[in-house]
């Protein structure tokens, strides 16, 4: 059983933080636009965007030690941090317009304060941390954060970490208060929540199936309505695909020449939670560690406090797995199904290439929970194997294309949109820092999907974004202000006082 077609606005495939973001801020932009979003679980939020699912909990380049590199010359390139902080302060500058305006309430339910910290062991990671600290206080992004090696003070920064150390091993961290604990999953239902009071048709247990183009230019989506078990038919003038992992076989069913010579690699990840809260009790941070020598950037070490379900919850990962699923409720043969005549040397080159990838991915798979609590161990040398279990997080499908710069087959690490040339259909793809720059990635499709109707949106753009077109980096006065107002608003810690190396 089928239905006619229906006609609308705005179709967005999957219920995640990217829809519920592009939603958002077009319901504040043209109102009187119709906007469906289809899902195909139950809820909002339950694949990428889920608490339990992503490491995405602020990544605004504070803590990051792969987003920061040592040049030959030894100088610290900071470029890629300074760019994805002024990402996520686009990010905290809508929840707080949200938030004043009483579209979404509670803004603790969904971000918290939480140092932000690296740590590292040994000397010449020491000498990296102290010019990678003194590169990042140039920016005011940065100003607040703080450098030690002294045991003392790194005691009270991080008793957990520091209980059981001799006195031989050298240590050191930097700290910055203003860092956030964010829960996608919360913020995300919180925002199709809103979204539905502004008469936007959220559908779920709706799978998308096809995606064609009509003779008068629309888009038509063939649907499954699973509850009513029956097929229905949509047109759309503009299509956002923010399905996960499953936006790659969507953007494919769309046969644009933009979606040619794309492939997507699955990586599933593991975490190790704690289920003693008295462990949990006596730490609060996020503290990331350096990777090992020839391991990928996804698994940079990071020991996380987390706020789920109102409940203070400590994480330590990640720990790659492999799935051929693209979703976590995917399919074995996603991977399969995704190669195409036109990717298909693409993704051959991209196995030739990430060889140690595959090498690096067959032993973390194999690893025993004793492996993984040595891996522990290195953050917590007293760490007990009873009081940690492991859970299973979301799959992340990385993009491989062909660039100039590194040739066929290259595998990506970043957040991809991939649009139209037309800009009626649009899709993310890729992972981190994903969640994190969520408001920023959707006003990039929007100007290059909207470009008729952005002049006219700027002026609302920018009140909801301050500095939206402007560069807080290069503009110290303005980032202290908005960020001093949005600290406000969201409950956190501006963490301007400080800024000093101690012993």
């Amino acid at each position: 059983m089928s239905s006619l077609p229906k006609n609308t606005d705005v179709i967005l495939i999957g219920a995640g933080v990217m829809s519920a973001t592009l939603g958002s801020l077009l319901k504040e932009l043209a109102p009187e636009w119709e906007v469906k979003v289809f899902e195909k679980l139950d809820s909002a939020g339950k694949e990428s965007s889920n608490e339990w699912n992503n490491a995405g909990t602020g990544h605004s380049a504070l803590c990051e030690l792969n987003y920061t590199s040592e040049q030959p010359d030894g100088s610290i390139d900071i470029s890629k941090a300074v760019k994805i902080n002024e990402q996520f302060q686009l990010s905290r500058q809508f929840w707080s317009y949200l938030v004043n305006r009483k579209r979404i309430e509670n803004s603790q339910d969904f971000i918290m304060p939480l140092p932000h910290m690296s740590f590292v062991r040994g000397e010449a990671n020491i000498h990296f941390l102290k010019k990678r600290y003194e590169a990042l206080t140039q920016s005011p992004l940065f100003e607040g954060m703080e450098f030690t090696q002294d045991p003392e003070t790194l005691e009270k920064w991080i008793p957990l970490i520091m209980e059981g150390r001799t006195d031989e091993e050298t240590v050191a961290a930097t700290k910055i208060d203003s860092g956030t604990d964010v829960n996608f999953g919360a913020l995300t239902r919180k925002l199709f929540d809103h979204l539905k009071t502004e008469n936007v048709e959220v559908n779920y247990n709706h799978s998308v199936e096809d995606i064609k183009r009509t003779e008068d230019g629309l888009w038509e989506v063939r649907v499954h309505d699973h509850t009513n078990e029956r097929i229905e038919y949509h047109t759309s003038k503009f299509i956002f695909i923010g399905a996960g992992g499953g936006s790659l076989p969507l953007l494919q069913k769309t046969g644009i020449p933009e979606s040619r010579q794309i492939g997507g690699f699955p990586v599933s990840g593991l975490f190790m939670v704690c289920n003693n809260q008295e462990v949990v009790e006596r730490h609060g941070a996020k503290v990331y560690g350096k990777a090992k020598v020839g391991a990928p950037p996804m698994s940079v070490p990071h020991l996380d406090t987390r706020y789920i379900d109102q409940k203070k919850t400590l994480l330590f990962g990640p720990f790659a797995g492999f799935s051929p699923k693209f979703l976590k409720t995917g399919s074995k043969a996603d991977l399969f199904g995704s190669i195409k005549p036109n990717n298909v040397f693409t993704m051959l080159a991209a196995g030739m290439k990430e060889m140690p990838l595959t090498k690096y991915l067959i032993e973390q798979v194999v690893q025993t929970h004793e492996q993984r609590m040595e891996e522990l161990r290195e953050f917590i040398p007293d760490a007990k194997s009873e009081d940690w279990e492991i859970v299973e997080a979301g799959q992340r499908v990385q993009v491989i294309k062909d660039t100039e710069d590194k040739g066929k087959g290259t595998l990506q690490f970043g957040t991809e949109v991939v649009s139209s040339s037309d800009g009626s259909v649009a899709a993310l793809l890729g992972a981190s820092p994903g969640a994190s720059t969520a408001v920023h990635v959707m006003l990039e499709v929007m100007e290059r999907c909207f470009p008729e109707q952005m002049p006219e949106w700027e002026a609302k753009i920018k009140e909801m974004v301050p500095s939206y077109g402007e560069s807080l980096s290069e503009n110290a006065e303005l980032f202290r202000k908005i960020h001093k107002e949005t600290a406000e608003t969201l409950g956190l810690d501006p963490g301007f006082e400080k800024e000093k190396v101690l012993g």
